[in-house]
């Protein structure tokens, strides 16, 4: 669909619908008389989020992806509110027969039997306790949440379970459920990692609308570390002329919180997200979209994305390279990453509905 036919809207990411990659069906801007197209129409009604259930059959998601530091995840919910346009996770839309652009964000599909199914899993006596992250594809505390409670739901499980478990979030939803992840990290059995993007307001604003400020999620970092659960930052993406500057200033600001780690990633953009990402571009940052779109390139190979699994992450060329030692530098220099433990799977204890049966578990 052209970038013409739809508009910008007020705490939306995307302005575009484009069409998904199993689409068969192409639709092309017209003028019906009744509204004009063009940049000096009146802004467009607000786009209306809904949530659709969708019952799972199986919950966690397993991957043996080499550059990925762990094998089990759980998504509760499908498309995310918060709207970023950066977001790696928009062309999953796809396989819903869904536009990655604004139906990501707006139509939105939930999973309320998670925590049963869940309980289900890890009461087979066949399965093998290694940590679950929550969070892995889209937000589990984006803003639906707090209606639907489905990542407490799940917490909730691994605390009876005494299972490991990490998260990763950028929203301040998380401090709610400090209860549970307190008693978890007395056992050593979750990690959180708190994802800061920019501290450029403007930025923010126009890049992940629906998100915690970031001032506001350097205060979720703080209010973690000081409940005692073990937190990181995860500085990504970074978007080279755009947010790298910040990198140091976001990894200092975290330390000085309590984070005990960091992390980043380069900006990927597979799939549809290539053509979301540079009309966003051209709309917000029209002066540097195309010196932006070189560095990406350069970093790829000379291709927008390159999904080789050795590189996506960090990237490649002078520019990358730039990034990593910058990193590795303040990282070294702040104390990150150096007593970093890996969660304990000895706590495990497999629960049944019939706690006489509990007595016959190992």
């Amino acid at each position: 669909m052209p970038a013409s036919f739809d508009m910008l809207r007020k705490g939306r990411g995307a302005a575009i619908s484009p069409g998904n990659r199993y689409a068969h069906g192409q639709r092309e801007a017209a003028d019906d008389g009744w509204r004009p197209l063009g940049p000096d129409v009146d802004e467009p009604p607000p786009l209306r989020t809904t949530v659709t259930i969708q019952p799972a059959r199986s919950i966690i998601s397993r991957n043996n992806s080499p550059d990925i530091g762990f094998r089990q995840s759980i998504n509760p919910y499908q498309g995310c509110e918060h709207g970023c346009i950066y977001c790696y996770a928009r062309p999953s839309h796809a396989y819903l027969d869904l536009s990655p652009g604004l139906d990501f964000e707006s139509r939105l599909f939930a999973k309320p039997n998670a925590a049963e199914l869940l309980r289900a899993e890890l009461s087979n006596p066949r399965y093998q306790p290694q940590t679950i992250v929550i969070g892995a594809n889209t937000d589990p505390y984006q803003p639906i949440e707090r209606d639907w409670q489905i990542t407490r739901q799940l917490l909730e499980v691994m605390r009876e379970f005494r299972h490991p478990v990490g998260i990763i979030t950028k929203s301040a939803t998380i401090e709610r459920d400090i209860d549970i992840l307190a008693d978890l990290a007395r056992d050593n059995l979750v990690h959180a990692a708190v994802s800061i993007t920019t501290l450029d307001r403007n930025l923010h604003r126009v890049m992940e609308p629906r998100a915690a400020a970031p001032q506001r999620r350097i205060e979720v970092v703080r209010n973690l570390a000081e409940a005692g659960i073990p937190v990181s930052v995860m500085t990504a993406p970074i978007i080279p002329a755009l947010n790298d500057r910040d990198m140091e200033r976001i990894l200092e600001l975290s330390a000085a919180a309590g984070a005990k780690g960091a992390g980043y990633v380069l900006l990927r953009l597979p799939l549809e997200l290539k053509e979301l990402f540079r009309d966003w571009l051209a709309r917000h940052f029209p002066d540097r979209a195309g010196h932006v779109m070189s560095l990406v390139r350069q970093m790829r190979g000379g291709r927008d994305y390159d999904a080789d699994f050795a590189t996506r992450h960090t990237g490649t060329g002078p520019f990358a390279a730039l990034i990593a030692q910058r990193f590795r530098a303040a990282c070294e220099r702040l104390g990150l990453n150096c007593d970093w433990k890996p969660l304990s799977t000895s706590r495990f204890r497999r629960t049944a509905s019939n706690p006489q049966l509990g007595l016959f578990d190992g």
